[in-house]
């Protein structure tokens, strides 16, 4: 393929229409029109292949994932996506893979009514970058520094799933043999999680005005509650025994690994959150309401940092707390 023919395929793709995109993919710019009285919320990530995705990965669950974790910094900040660019690096103009990229960028961006409005493509080592835009009220923008002493720490959906996932895809893994003899919807519903996380928007918008400070687990839940902290000024502690786990989780790994991957895995996307105590309950019923389940693992307390606590209340010590690329 050209590399116009390749632009043209990924626009008709994923076409949205969408009345706030004046002129969008065939420009040198687009032109968007933000609503009067919201904020414009921008976030971007890049994923590489081999570090941020197995290699195997499909070409439609790369698609998928390259909107999904974008769209997840959005759910984090309570902001609606409108639009989105791609810069897509790829080693050749392959068709088929590109038009796989195409169809699952596309489902997730429908669900969404997310308009693809440009990017740029290029010859190189497999990457990908997008960067998202969302529609948020002014007054109820979710941040990382609102958290207060007292307040309750939520995290939504069950934690780790992705990061066992990943294991279960590599044969170098020391229970590798043991995850490879699971049963198979088991295994396959771990690598879903990691290939195709949901993004929580809905979530992210009933949160507005109930939590204190948001954000998306992608590095690890201590990692990114680390950045709570620190931006809030506050020391957070996380209960071990109330990390929600799924099934499958709960199925495959032994307590020490489980929590592992709970605490330090990374790339769950669910929202870790803190909350005053007034609207706890306000939390999980309109979470309930709008079918994302919430888990209080912790709360904000004086000091910093973020310590995890076994049943007695003695800190944890764990060899990984999350993903540092520079590690």
């Amino acid at each position: 393929m050209a590399e116009f023919d390749l632009i043209d395929l990924i626009h008709k793709r994923c076409a949205i229409e969408r009345a706030d995109v004046r002129l969008g993919i065939g420009d040198d710019a687009a032109i968007l029109r933000p609503p009067p009285g919201l904020d414009l919320i921008v976030s971007t990530d890049t994923l590489v292949a081999g570090v941020h995705f197995p290699e195997m990965t499909s070409a439609q669950d790369l698609g998928w994932k390259s909107l999904a974790v974008n769209l997840s910094d959005l759910a984090a900040m309570g902001a609606m996506p409108v639009w989105a660019l791609l810069a897509l690096t790829l080693p050749d103009a392959d068709r088929t893979f590109v038009e796989g990229f195409a169809g699952g960028f596309a489902e997730l961006a429908a669900q969404h009514r997310v308009a693809l409005v440009g990017g740029d493509t290029t010859r190189g080592p497999l990457t990908v970058t997008v960067v998202v835009h969302g529609f948020a009220p002014p007054a109820h923008v979710l941040r990382r520094d609102g958290a207060q002493i007292g307040d309750a720490v939520f995290v939504t959906g069950t934690l780790g799933d992705a990061a066992a996932g990943l294991r279960c895809l590599d044969p170098r893994d020391a229970q590798a043999n043991a995850l490879f003899h699971a049963p198979p919807e088991t295994r396959e519903w771990l690598i879903s999680r990691l290939l195709r996380p949901t993004p929580r928007l809905a979530a992210g918008a009933a949160l507005r005005e109930l939590a204190s400070a948001c954000i998306d687990v992608s590095d690890g839940l201590l990692a990114d509650l680390g950045h709570i902290a620190a931006r809030s000024g506050v020391g957070i502690e996380i209960d071990a025994l109330e990390l929600p786990a799924s099934s499958a989780l709960l199925a495959l790994f032994d307590a020490p690994d489980r929590l592992a991957l709970q605490a330090g895995g990374g790339d769950d996307y669910e929202l870790a959150f803190s909350v005053p105590p007034a609207h706890v309950a306000d939390v999980q019923r309109d979470l309930a309401r709008v079918g994302c389940g919430a888990t209080r693992i912790g709360r904000v307390v004086a000091g910093q940092g973020v310590r995890l606590l076994d049943a007695n209340g003695t800190p944890i010590a764990l060899r990984r707390r999350g993903w540092d690329h520079f590690a």
